[in-house]
C-alpha cells in the first residue's frame, strides 16, 4: 500500500499562488531572518514538516509583515526551485494525502526533527489557545488540523509512540502526560496493549505520576484484563519503591496510594490488603473522594471486598454506623455483619444497595442478601409501614406480598417506588392499580408521580383521562416513560390527545420517539408543521416522506430542511437529482452526519449524484454503493482513502446483496494485499476487519497486528462460521487450550467463548465460573450455541447448593430442580434444565422467577408445557389467572392450547397485547385470542377503537375476511403504519388493502409516503394493480411487502419495475419469487441488487474511472481530493486559505 511519488513542498503553495515566481531580491539570504532561512532550506530538502514546524515558531515570536512571503520566495528562487502553479497544488495534494495515510511516515518524521522544532509540535497538540496561525493573506486552522489527526485512523497511535518516545526528553512531564491523555481519550483503548509499560516512564515526578495514573483509570473499561495487570504493576512498582516500608512486614498501600490507585485497587492482592494499617484505611474512608471511588470498584470481588470491609472495621470506623455505611461505595454489596443488625441500619444499607446493579457479576448474591436484609428491615413491622424505606429491595416482593399492600401505603412510597428499576411488568401492573385506588381520578398530578410505574396505567385509564392532562404529560418531563409504554397506550394516549376537529396543538407537542405513531392521515391534518418544529422529533419513514415533500414546497431554505434532524430520511432520489452541484457538495454533510438514518436507496441515490457531479472528491466509500465494476476506479494509489472511508461505514448496511458484497471484499484484500501487515493497517481497515475471509484472518494477519486485530474483532456482532472457526485456531495457537488459560486471558477472550466445545469450556467452568457468567450476561439472548449453554449451566450447577427440598413432590426424590437463585444466574441457560427439573420446582420458586423463566428464548415446546403445567399447579386453572398472571408469562403462554386460552380472561387489551407480543401462535389459537377478547370485552368488530386493533398485534391477522369491511375507517386509518407490520395470509392483506384505498384512495393514486406507510398491506395489490404502480415508487414498498408478495403476482411486474426495487427491496426479494421470474426480469433484478442506476442520469461504461467532470475545478465547500475529504494529518492541512 505505499505510495511515495516525489512532491514539493505545501509552502511554494503557500507563498507562491500570487504568481510571484519572478520576484527576485539582491543578497536575500542576508535579508531572511535565520529561522525562515532554516525553514527555507527545509522546503529545499523537502523536510516540509520540518518547515512548517519552524514557520510556527517563527510566528509565535515576530509579527508577519507583508514582504515576508516575499523575502522567502527570493531566497527559495536563489536556490533554483523550479516550480508552477498547477504542479505545485498537485504536489501539495499528494504531500497531504501521504501523510494523512502513512501516519508510519509522520512518525519518523517526528523522530527527526531537532529539539525545538519536536517542542513545537507538542505544544500545537497540547495548546488550544492559538488555534490559527495568521499569515497576513494566509491563515491556517491548527486547531483543526490538531482535532483532525486526533481522530484518524494510525495518526493517534503514532503521536502516542513519539510521545512516549521523546517528549519527556524535551517537555517537563507534566505537559507530556497532558499530551498522552489527549491521545489516549481519543483512542478505542487498544493503543494500551500490556508491553507499552516497558515504554512508560520510571522517574516521573509526583504529580506527572498522578496525573497519568488517572489517565489508565479513566480508560480502565477500554483496557485489557492483561493491560490492566500490567498498567497496575508498573503503577505500584513506582508507588512501592516511593514509599517509606521498612521491610514487607509494613505496607506500602498508603491512603493516598490507595486514592492513586482508584479502580486498579481491585487489583491488589487478598495479603496485601489484610496488611493495610488501620490508621491509613481509615484516613482513606475520611477522604471526601473515597465513595465516589468505593463506587467505581465495579469488578471486585467478594473476597476481596471482605477483606476491605474488614480492615475498615479494624480502624475508628464502625461499619454498622450510618456516616461509615454512606462511605462504603460497592463494598456495600458484599457487607455480611448482619447479626443482630438494627431494622433502621438494614434499610440504610438497602438504600445504598441500590448502586449494586452496576457491579460485573455476583448479582444473585447481591439479590441475597437483599432478601436477608429486606426480612431485617420489616421485623416487627408491616409491609405497608416500611415500604417507603425498603429502596430497591422491593423488587423481590412476590406478587401476594404486593397485593396485601393498602393504596395508602403504595401513595406514601410512590416517591421511591417510582425511581427503583428492576420491576418487572405484572409487578409494575400490581402497583399502579394500588396507587390508582387511592387517587380515584388520574390527573397530570398523580400521572407525573408515577415514574416507571406509569407503564401499569391501563390503556383505558390513559382514554379516560382529560385530553388537557394528556397534552400537559407530553409536555413535561414525564413523557421519557412515555416511551416504554406498549403500542397500544401509545394509541390510547395518541386516540385522546389527536381528537376529531383540533389536531394542531396535539401533534405538535408531541416529542421524541412517541412522534413515530403519529399517523399518516394525522399528520396530512395538520397544517403547522416546520422545520424547527421537527428537529426532536423522531419520523418514521413515511413521516420522513410526506413532511419533506410538504415542507419543500414551502420553504425559502431548503437546506434548513437537511438540517432538520430526522427529516433527512424523506429525502427521495428526485430531491436530490434536483439539487444544484454547489448546493449538493455544500450540503452533503449533512447527508454524512445522519447517514445511519438513510436508507440503501437514498444512498445509492447520493452515490450516484457525487460521481455525476465531482466524482474527483467523492467520499470512498460511496463507490461500494454503485454497481460492483466501479470499484475498478479505484487506482492503487487510492487503496488507503478507500479503506480508510469504507471502514468507517456499515458495509452490512451499505452493500445488501452477498455476491456485490464479494466484489467488494475482493476489492478491499486486493488493497491490502491479502495481509494485514501491523496495527497501523487494523487502524486503516477500521470496521472492515469483521468482514475479512476466513483465509485472511487464518494466515493474513501478522503477528505483530494480532493483538490490535484481536481487540477489533471482539466487537464483530455477527462472524460467520468460517471467520469463527479461524479466530478459534488463531487464540489456540496463541494461549493454548482454555484449561491453561488465566483469569486474565478468560476476560479478554470473553466474546470468543462461544467459539468453543463444550468439552474445551468445561476447564473455564471450574476454574472461573463468574468470568464466564459475566461474559454470558454480555452476549444476546438468542442464537448461542448450544455447548456454550451447557458450560454456562454446569459451572452454575456445579456451585450451587446440593441441598435437598425439605419435602420434595412426590417423583422429584433425587432429582436437580432449579433455586431462584439457578434460574436467576443462568438467563437464556435455562434451557438446559431437564423436564424432570422444571417439573419438581418448588412453587416459590416458580413465583418469584417466572417472568425470568417467561423471557428465555431457547425453551421447546416440550419444556414450555411442563412451565405452564407448573403455572396451572401453582395458580390454579387459567380461567381463575388474573391479568399480572398472564402477563408474567411471556414465552410460557404459548403453551396454552385453544381450549385453556378459551378461558383465560381477556377482557383487557393490555392483557391482550402482552399476549400478542409473542409471535409463534398457531393459527388456531391466534384466532382463539382474538375471540376470547372480544367475547370477554362485549366489543364488536365495528366496535373496536384504534388502540384496540394496535393491541390485538398479530392475533389481528385471525380476523375473518368477511369482518374486515365492518372495522371503522375513522380507526383504522390511524393505525394503518402498525397494521402494516402483520405478517398476515393474502387474504387478510388483500382486504385490508381495499380498507386502505378508502383512505388513501385508488392505488394509481398513492405516493411513496403512503406505499411506504402501509407496509405488508400493499402486498395486498393485485396483479393490474401492481402493473400500474409508477416505477418510481418502486423504492417505497417496505422489504417485508416485497416478501409477503404471492410469487405467481410478484412475476408480473415489468422489468423496468423490477430494475427501480433499490438495493433493499432487491435483496428481500424470495427465492421462489426469484424462481418465477424471466432471465430478462431476473437481469433486472441483478441491476437493482447491484444499485444500477434506474433515473434520469446517464450510466457510465464499464470501464469507468476516475476522470474530471467537464466542471474540472471543484465547487466552494467541495474538497479536493478523496484524501483530503477524510481530514487532513497533523500540521499539514491548511482548513482553510484567504487570498
Amino acid at each position: 500500500m505505499s505510495q511515495e511519488p516525489t512532491t514539493y513542498s505545501l509552502f511554494l503553495f503557500l507563498f507562491l499562488s500570487h504568481g510571484a515566481s519572478s520576484y527576485t531580491v539582491r543578497n536575500s539570504r542576508q535579508d531572511l531572518h535565520p529561522l525562515l532561512q532554516k525553514m527555507a532550506e527545509e522546503i529545499v530538502d523537502g523536510s516540509y514538516l520540518n518547515a512548517l514546524l519552524d514557520l510556527i515558531q517563527f510566528q509565535s515570536s515576530h509579527m508577519w509583515t507583508d514582504d515576508l512571503s516575499h523575502r522567502v520566495l527570493a531566497y527559495l528562487n536563489s536556490r533554483n526551485v523550479a516550480f508552477t502553479i498547477p504542479s505545485l497544488q498537485a504536489a501539495v495534494e499528494n504531500h497531504l494525502e501521504q501523510r494523512l495515510h502513512q501516519p508510519q511516515q509522520l512518525l519518523e518524521d517526528l523522530r527527526k526533527t531537532d529539539a525545538q522544532q519536536f517542542r513545537t509540535a507538542m505544544k500545537c497538540l497540547l495548546e488550544d489557545k492559538k488555534d490559527h496561525l495568521d499569515l497576513k493573506d494566509i491563515i491556517v486552522n491548527l486547531g483543526e488540523i490538531r482535532d483532525r489527526a486526533l481522530q484518524s485512523p494510525g495518526m493517534n497511535r503514532s503521536l502516542f509512540l513519539i510521545t512516549l518516545e521523546r517528549c519527556f526528553q524535551v517537555l517537563n512531564s507534566l505537559e507530556c502526560v497532558e499530551i498522552l491523555g489527549k491521545v489516549l481519550r481519543g483512542s478505542s483503548g487498544s493503543f494500551l496493549q500490556p508491553d507499552i509499560t516497558e515504554r512508560l516512564p520510571q522517574d516521573l515526578c509526583k504529580d506527572a505520576f498522578t496525573n497519568l495514573s488517572a489517565v489508565f483509570k479513566d480508560l480502565y473499561d477500554q483496557t485489557s484484563a492483561h493491560s490492566q495487570r500490567a498498567l497496575y504493576s508498573w503503577m505500584t512498582g513506582i508507588l512501592q519503591t516511593s514509599s517509606n516500608a521498612a521491610d514487607d512486614s509494613v505496607s506500602w498501600v498508603s491512603a493516598e496510594n490507595l486514592w492513586i490507585l482508584g479502580r486498579y485497587m481491585v487489583h491488589l492482592s487478598f495479603e496485601e490488603i489484610m496488611k493495610i494499617s488501620p490508621i491509613e484505611i481509615g484516613l482513606f474512608i475520611s477522604y471526601d473522594n473515597a465513595t465516589k471511588q468505593l463506587d467505581t470498584v465495579y469488578d471486585i470481588t467478594p473476597e476481596l471486598a471482605h477483606a476491605f470491609l474488614e480492615r475498615i472495621s479494624s480502624s475508628n470506623f464502625n461499619v454498622r454506623n450510618t456516616s461509615t455505611i454512606h462511605r462504603l461505595g460497592l463494598l456495600v454489596c458484599f457487607y455480611d455483619d448482619l447479626e443482630l443488625l438494627d431494622a433502621a441500619v438494614a434499610q440504610v444499607l438497602l438504600h445504598q444497595m441500590i448502586k449494586c446493579s452496576h457491579l460485573r457479576g455476583f448479582q444473585a448474591g447481591v439479590q441475597k442478601l437483599k432478601a436477608e436484609l429486606l426480612d431485617i428491615a420489616t421485623e416487627n413491622q408491616t409491609l405497608n409501614e416500611t415500604l417507603g424505606s425498603l429502596s430497591d429491595a422491593v423488587v423481590g416482593l412476590t406478587y401476594s406480598q404486593l397485593e396485601s399492600l393498602s393504596p395508602e401505603a403504595v401513595h406514601r412510597a410512590i416517591s421511591t417506588l417510582n425511581q427503583v428499576s428492576g420491576w418487572t411488568k405484572s409487578q409494575v401492573i400490581i402497583l399502579s392499580a394500588k396507587y390508582l385506588a387511592h387517587e380515584k381520578v388520574l390527573s397530570f398530578y398523580n400521572v407525573s408521580q408515577m415514574g416507571v410505574l406509569l407503564a401499569g396505567v391501563s390503556t383505558q385509564d390513559f382514554c379516560s383521562m382529560d385530553r388537557k392532562d394528556l397534552l400537559q404529560v407530553l409536555r413535561s418531563a414525564v413523557s421519557q416513560y412515555v416511551f416504554n409504554l406498549s403500542p397500544a397506550q401509545k394509541q390510547g394516549i395518541l386516540s385522546k390527545v389527536i381528537e376529531a376537529g383540533d389536531t394542531a396543538s396535539g401533534i405538535v407537542d408531541i416529542q421524541g420517539a412517541f412522534f413515530k405513531e403519529v399517523s399518516l392521515f394525522d399528520l396530512r391534518r395538520e397544517p403547522g408543521f416546520n422545520s424547527t418544529v421537527l428537529k426532536e422529533k423522531e419520523l418514521g419513514r413515511s413521516q420522513a416522506l410526506f413532511l419533506y415533500e410538504l415542507l419543500l414546497k414551502t420553504t425559502r431554505r431548503p437546506e434548513e430542511l437537511l438540517s432538520a434532524g430526522q427529516l433527512v430520511k424523506g429525502v427521495s432520489c428526485s430531491h436530490i437529482d434536483a439539487m444544484s452541484t454547489d448546493f449538493f457538495l455544500a450540503h452533503f454533510q449533512d447527508f454524512q452526519n445522519n447517514f445511519a438514518l438513510l436508507s440503501p436507496y437514498q444512498v445509492n441515490c447520493l452515490a450516484w449524484k457525487y460521481w455525476e457531479v465531482s466524482r474527483l472528491s467523492m467520499p470512498p466509500f460511496l463507490l461500494a454503493a454503485l454497481p460492483a465494476r466501479y470499484l475498478a476506479s479505484v487506482p492503487a494509489s487510492q487503496c488507503v482513502p478507500f479503506l480508510i472511508s469504507l471502514g468507517k461505514s456499515s458495509l452490512d448496511s451499505l452493500v445488501l446483496d452477498s455476491h456485490k458484497k464479494t466484489s467488494v471484499l475482493r476489492k478491499v484484500q486486493q488493497c491490502l494485499d491479502d495481509s494485514i501487515a501491523d496495527e497501523y493497517t487494523v487502524d486503516i481497515v477500521g470496521n472492515l476487519l469483521c468482514h475479512l475471509p476466513a483465509a485472511m484472518i487464518d494466515r493474513g494477519i501478522s503477528p505483530r497486528a494480532w493483538a490490535t486485530a484481536l481487540h477489533g474483532l471482539r466487537d464483530c456482532p455477527d462472524l460467520n462460521p468460517e471467520q469463527k472457526a479461524a479466530v478459534r485456531l488463531k487464540l489456540l495457537g496463541q494461549y493454548g487450550l482454555p484449561q491453561y488459560w488465566t483469569a486474565e486471558t478468560t476476560k479478554d477472550l470473553g466474546p470468543f467463548l462461544v467459539l468453543f466445545s463444550g468439552e474445551e469450556l468445561s476447564s473455564i467452568a471450574i476454574k472461573f465460573p463468574e468470568i464466564l457468567l459475566q461474559a454470558a450476561s454480555k452476549m444476546p439472548r438468542t442464537l448461542l450455541p448450544k455447548e456454550f449453554l451447557w458450560a454456562v449451566f454446569e459451572s452454575v450447577r456445579n456451585g450451587s447448593d446440593k441441598l435437598p427440598s425439605s419435602v420434595p413432590m412426590p417423583g422429584c426424590h433425587g432429582v436437580a430442580a432449579p433455586s431462584s437463585n439457578d434460574i436467576f444466574k443462568l438467563a437464556e441457560a435455562n434451557a438446559c434444565w431437564a423436564l424432570e427439573g422444571l417439573r419438581c420446582m418448588e412453587e416459590d420458586t416458580f413465583i418469584r422467577t417466572v417472568e425470568l423463566l417467561g423471557a428465555v428464548q431457547g425453551f421447546s415446546q416440550p419444556q414450555l408445557m411442563t412451565l405452564k403445567e407448573k403455572a396451572i399447579q401453582v395458580w390454579d386453572m387459567p380461567s381463575y389467572w388474573r391479568e399480572h398472571h398472564i402477563i408474567s408469562l411471556g414465552r410460557i403462554a404459548l403453551a396454552l392450547n385453544e381450549s385453556e386460552l378459551k378461558q383465560l380472561d381477556l377482557s383487557s387489551i393490555d392483557t391482550v397485547a402482552s399476549l400478542s407480543q409473542q409471535t409463534e401462535w398457531t393459527p388456531g389459537q391466534a384466532e382463539s385470542i382474538l375471540q376470547g377478547f372480544l367475547d370477554d370485552s362485549g366489543y364488536r368488530i365495528q366496535d373496536l377503537k384504534s388502540f384496540h386493533l394496535v393491541g390485538l398485534g398479530a392475533t389481528l391477522c385471525a380476523i375473518n375476511i368477511t369482518e374486515i369491511p365492518l372495522i371503522k375507517i375513522s380507526e383504522f386509518r390511524v393505525v394503518v403504519a402498525r397494521i402494516g407490520k402483520l405478517l398476515c395470509s393474502m387474504h387478510v392483506l388483500a382486504e385490508f388493502k381495499r380498507k386502505a384505498e378508502v383512505v388513501f384512495g385508488d392505488p394509481t393514486e398513492w405516493t411513496s409516503s403512503v406505499l411506504q406507510e402501509l407496509g405488508t398491506i400493499a402486498a395486498g395489490l393485485t396483479k393490474t394493480e401492481l402493473r400500474m404502480l409508477d416505477k418510481d415508487l418502486m423504492p417505497y414498498f417496505q422489504p417485508s411487502a416485497i416478501k409477503c408478495l404471492p410469487d405467481e403476482i410478484f412475476k408480473e411486474l415489468s422489468a423496468e419495475q423490477i430494475a427501480s426495487l433499490g438495493p433493499e427491496n432487491a435483496a428481500a426479494v424470495t427465492p421462489a419469487q426469484r424462481r418465477q421470474l424471466s432471465p430478462l426480469q431476473l437481469q433486472s433484478l441483478q441491476w437493482a441488487l447491484d444499485g444500477a442506476k434506474t433515473h434520469s442520469w446517464q450510466d457510465a461504461p464499464a470501464s469507468a474511472g476516475p476522470s474530471r467532470t467537464p466542471s474540472s475545478r471543484s465547487p466552494a465547500g467541495a474538497p479536493l481530493l478523496w484524501g483530503l475529504w477524510l481530514g487532513c494529518p497533523l500540521l499539514v492541512q491548511m482548513a482553510k486559505i484567504l487570498w
